[in-house]
């Protein structure tokens, strides 16, 4: 017969005394919130049979705090996607009763990122936000009043809290290792940028710019062209590198509206002959693999994202800082062959 759990198990698994478990479940004294979590947690491991009970007496401890995200363009599916995981990560913290608040914003415009801040952090216990880098909106971060986190995209902004997203020109470098390889490391190769403003752009464009210069001395890389982060206008930034260049070999693109690019790349019937490589999953970057349109999908995993950003902002509610460099989110590479 299986032993049953006891007390003991549940403290040394948790790193607290017996004491402490049982205050936890009895609610004999009181206990702070990371402390009942991690109580739960080794519950939770060990299988224990009293687990749902201890599950509502942490719910009880944990303060009630509003969780509040300031995110792009509502009709992209990627920020629909960040969206639900957020709120599905929200809801599984423990350290506090999560409410979550989410806005998006449409377009680049500073003004309006930045009244879309404060109108946020007026309901928000702490907020975090997909923003380009502008002094507008630097200083709405430093009137905020409440912790503010940079979101997907760095920001330059005094009295940050953090940041969280992946590491922009790691990613680029990467783009410029599968370029040289893929691609046999010669030819003419575009660069497709959505705003110089978003700090994570201008980082995978430097990245692969330094890598490709450094280790590719036979690939000719052409002058990137801005498209503002829109399908629409990547599509006509698209075709007009495809317009001016009938030697090009490889396409990279560092922002949004990939299903523009895949667009302009069939109707020039050159889907399968220019190397591209793009950024973040959505339905139109598989599709684009699986038909051999997209060679490569550098992915923000927007689960990691979401569980790493509600435990930011709850520690930092908490009091807990997540020092200097906040945290840096692994990408993940997508090929038509583990999608």
């Amino acid at each position: 017969m299986t032993r049953r759990v006891t007390y003991r198990d549940i403290a040394a698994v948790a790193g607290v005394g017996v004491a402490t478990v049982d205050r936890v479940l009895n609610r004999r004294a009181q206990v702070t919130a990371e402390t009942a979590s991690r109580v739960l947690a080794a519950a939770e491991a060990l299988n224990y049979h009293g687990r749902g009970l201890m599950r509502r007496r942490v719910d009880q401890i944990a303060p009630a705090r509003t969780l509040g995200f300031v995110l792009q363009k509502k009709g992209k599916w990627f920020y629909q996607a960040l969206a639900a995981a957020l709120r599905d990560a929200a809801a599984e913290r423990r350290e506090v009763r999560a409410a979550v608040e989410i806005d998006f914003v449409e377009g680049l415009s500073p003004d309006h990122l930045a009244s879309a801040l404060c109108r946020m952090c007026e309901r928000a216990d702490a907020v975090a936000l997909v923003a380009v880098n502008h002094p507008t909106v630097s200083a709405a971060v430093a009137a905020s009043g409440v912790p503010v986190f940079a979101l997907l995209s760095r920001l330059d902004a005094p009295g940050l809290a953090g940041y969280v997203g992946i590491d922009g020109r790691k990613a680029g470098r990467t783009a410029g290792w599968a370029m040289s390889r893929l691609g046999a490391g010669r030819g003419e190769v575009g660069v497709l940028i959505g705003s110089y403003r978003y700090l994570v752009q201008e980082d995978r464009e430097s990245g692969f710019r330094a890598y490709l210069q450094a280790s590719a001395p036979g690939i000719h890389l052409r002058e990137s062209v801005l498209f503002m982060d829109d399908a629409a206008l990547a599509y006509e930034a698209a075709a007009e590198v495809l317009r001016a260049s009938a030697e090009l070999s490889g396409l990279y693109h560092c922002g949004g509206g990939v299903e523009g690019v895949i667009r302009a790349l069939a109707e020039a019937g050159r889907a399968r002959e220019v190397l591209y490589i793009c950024h973040e999953r959505s339905p139109a970057a598989i599709a684009g693999l699986l038909d051999g349109t997209v060679d490569l999908v550098i992915e923000s995993p927007v689960e990691t994202i979401a569980r790493t950003i509600t435990g930011a902002m709850a520690h930092a509610l908490a009091g807990v800082a997540p020092g200097a460099a906040g945290h840096t989110i692994p990408f993940r590479l997508l090929t038509a062959e583990n999608v």
